[in-house]
């Protein structure tokens, strides 16, 4: 039975014609969901990258300012006598 229907479906030239501009149309809608798929990837891991680097230049900068800290008690009351701090 299903084998007659798919018979005749394939020997109709119009049938012929819908599934193959079907198959067509399938494969852009297919292409498409890719492509935003992709796309949408792409920005997560724009963002990521973003926030990563904001929280390396914090770290960066925290560094810097524990480097240029007083060693010890003298120097830090040296610094604020001279109103270098």
């Amino acid at each position: 039975m299903i084998g007659g229907l798919l018979a005749g479906i394939a020997a109709s030239p119009w049938m012929r014609a819908a599934l193959r501009y079907g198959a067509i149309a399938l494969a852009v809608l297919l292409f498409l969901l890719s492509l935003r798929h992709s796309g949408e990837r792409a920005g997560r891991l724009a963002e990521r990258l973003e926030t990563m680097e904001k929280a390396n230049d914090v770290q960066r900068r925290m560094l810097e300012a524990a480097a240029r800290r007083p060693r010890d008690r003298n120097e830090l009351a040296e610094r604020l006598r001279d109103a270098r701090f």
